[in-house]
């Protein structure tokens, strides 16, 4: 007798079943010879960029990008998820979140940060999923287990010491991955994370049920970030995700930081204004997973150019 899939391959193969008309829709790529140039890599912060493979049925290699504090390590290690721009994700550059990067370097922490599937270098198809942004988070988050996966072959990475951050689509990401639970991955922070999804009937009610089934597995304590002027969700909306997440017996600290000044709260994370407000939460959220080295130990990573984008 043939026996069925686990449930959670069930609801991956859903996921992906769900996604094939997109896939075929979008198989034919744009021409990369067209993409924007790459950044310089920048010498002070060790950064480099590695191919992952990601194996499967849906196989793809995805471009990551690395930076280091001074040293051999292991250090503990922290992934940024990245959002979802409109249009074409091929046409999304490589995400480096320079500043927050630098602060969490300085921190003691190898950073890296994965281009997910379909985006910008890595190979294969965003897997759109339609409406459903349940099985659109935890398609995205097979890219951050196979990404995971490979660090735990590299010496100076301590994969037992890790701390998953995302911003807007890179939150969904963050959360839908905490469902799996994975060990040494110690905590999840969510900056203003969500899918805004127009095209699909009641989609904040949609973004509410996806939170609380998130929040029923997950057992892995999360630190929220959401301002009042926000361009993607307002107050409700995102109160309601967060009260579904936790109502679900999701562990899920918010801090809701009101109007963010200089400009839109949906990119308070990327920008240096934004650092006042998120930094010190995020020390103590690290401190207490026991995710804070010994800074005083360590030469600072060399100061930001003035210039220097917060992508």
């Amino acid at each position: 007798m043939i026996q069925p899939p686990p449930p959670r391959r069930r609801r991956f193969i859903t996921a992906f079943v769900a996604g094939a008309l997109t896939v075929a829709a979008c198989a034919i790529a744009p021409a990369r010879a067209q993409q924007p140039a790459e950044p310089p890599l920048d010498a002070g912060l060790r950064e480099r960029v590695i191919s992952v493979t990601k194996p499967g049925f849906w196989a793809a290699t995805l471009q990551v990008t690395l930076f280091s504090p001074p040293g051999d390590g292991p250090f503990p290690v922290a992934v940024i998820n990245h959002g979802k721009a409109a249009g074409d994700p091929r046409w999304q550059g490589r995400a480096r979140f320079l500043l927050p990067s630098r602060a969490l370097v300085e921190r003691g922490f190898m950073v890296v940060l994965p281009m997910r599937q379909g985006f910008w270098k890595s190979t294969g198809t965003y897997m759109g999923v339609g409406c459903n942004v349940e099985s659109n988070g935890l398609s995205q988050a097979e890219d951050v287990v196979a990404v995971l996966d490979h660090l735990a072959t590299l010496p100076e990475a301590d994969v037992a010491r890790t701390i998953v951050l995302g911003q807007s689509h890179g939150g969904l990401t963050t959360l839908a991955f905490g469902t799996l639970n994975r060990p040494g991955v110690l905590g999840l922070v969510n900056f203003a994370g969500g899918l805004r999804n127009t095209d699909c009937v009641a989609w904040e009610d949609g973004l509410a049920r996806t939170f609380a089934a998130y929040g029923r597995q997950s057992r892995v304590p999360s630190l929220w970030f959401y301002g009042d002027n926000d361009s993607y969700w307002s107050r409700p909306v995102w109160e309601a995700m967060h009260a579904a997440y936790a109502g679900a017996g999701g562990r899920a600290s918010m801090v809701a930081f009101g109007t963010f000044a200089p400009g839109d709260a949906h990119a308070m994370f990327g920008s240096r204004a934004g650092q006042a407000i998120w930094l010190p939460e995020f020390d103590r959220f690290a401190a207490g997973l026991g995710l804070m080295p010994d800074r005083s130990a360590r030469p600072a990573a060399p100061a930001a150019p003035a210039t220097s984008a917060a992508k």
